[in-house]
Parts: structure tokens; sequence; C-alpha cells
């Protein structure tokens, strides 16, 4: 099966349906000439109505992080997206977003990965990526396996998830943008440059 063929099958998969509030819309992006892959928990309500991933205040900040503008964030023959649940899962009480499905990484990832052969660096953001990716590599908290990050490179990059809880986070954490940031801006660098002139 190509690529093509595997995100169109993906589109028309509905094996959360019964527990998505708001209805399946897989969002993932993939060419096969990508070399860097993010990799995350599962689209917001705002992805969720524009079907377009990060594309709300957290990817505001992923962008930031990262030191790119939307157009090249968003160039998929250098980029993929793919989230660790491709649909949004609704929200919890509190107004939070509820965990990403279960069945969807299982199903989908190892199919979606199969296809990108050129990937030299993951950016895991966030716990779950963390958890099923670097597995009893990890650190007893998210928070040390971010600080810890230059262990698991130069496969994968851990980060937090940008969302406005990091903002709390990064004021009790100054070692991210002093340290963490610029490493990971000079790493995407490198990536993105290397494939620059692919076709």
């Amino acid at each position: 099966m190509s690529l093509p063929q595997l995100l169109r099958e993906i589109s028309a998969c509905r094996i959360c349906e019964a527990n998505l509030p708001q209805g399946p819309r897989p969002i993932l992006r993939a060419s096969r000439s990508a070399r860097l892959l993010i990799i995350s928990q599962a689209p917001g309500s705002k992805v969720h109505q524009t079907g377009i991933p990060w594309n709300d205040a957290s990817g505001d900040h992923l962008r930031d992080w990262m030191n790119l503008d939307r157009s090249n964030f968003y160039d998929e023959t250098r980029i993929a997206i793919v989230p660790i649940a491709f649909c949004y899962p609704g929200a919890e009480a509190n107004g939070g977003d509820k965990p990403p499905r279960p069945e969807c990484a299982p199903l989908w990832h190892q199919r979606v990965l199969n296809q990108l052969p050129n990937l030299q660096l993951t950016l895991l953001v966030g716990q779950y990526s963390q958890m099923r990716y670097l597995g009893s590599s990890r650190k007893k908290s998210m928070t040390e396996t971010v600080k810890a990050f230059t262990e698991y490179g130069p496969k994968f990059f851990p980060l937090p998830h940008p969302s406005w809880r990091s903002k709390i986070w990064m004021r009790k954490q100054p070692w991210f943008e002093q340290t963490v940031v610029p490493q990971l801006q000079k790493a995407v660098r490198g990536v993105i440059a290397d494939g620059a002139g692919d076709s």
C-alpha cells in the first residue's frame, strides 16, 4: 500500500466513533520525503474544526520553540505530523482535553512510520508520545525527561506540550528556554536545511 492509499484509509477510520463526542476527523500529515516528525497527543477542538494540525495557540508556541514560520512548519515534504491519536477525544469536566484514544497508535503508527524512510529527527511532544516511544528509558517525570533530552538524540527530542499550562511550567523551569529551546532550534534547522534541496 502506498502512503496516499494509507492516508485515505486512515481518513476513513471509524474505530473510535462511539467514543468521540464530536465525531471522527483523523488529522495528520505525512510525505515520504519528510525528515522531521512531530508526535504529540491528539488534536484539540480548534484543530478538529479546521482540520489543520497545530492550528491553535499551542501550535503558535511550538512554532516559536522551533523558530519556524507557518509556511515552513506546514511544508509536509519536510515535516510530518502524526499525533498519538488522530481525532479530537473531547473535553474533560475541568476544561482540558481527554487523553488520546488508546486504539489509534497501535493500529496505525507503525504503518505510517514504515512509509517515512527519510526521518532524521522525531519531536516527542508531551507525555503520551514519550510514554509510547521512550518506554523504560523515560525518567520519573516529564520534566526530568525533557531535561535529559540529550540522552535521546539524535533520533528523539522530548518536549513538554506547549499548551497554556506550559507557560506556568516554563516559569518554574527557566533552563528550558535557556538550554533546551536553542538546542531544539539548532536540531530542527539542521534537519530542515539538510532536506532543503530534496525534490
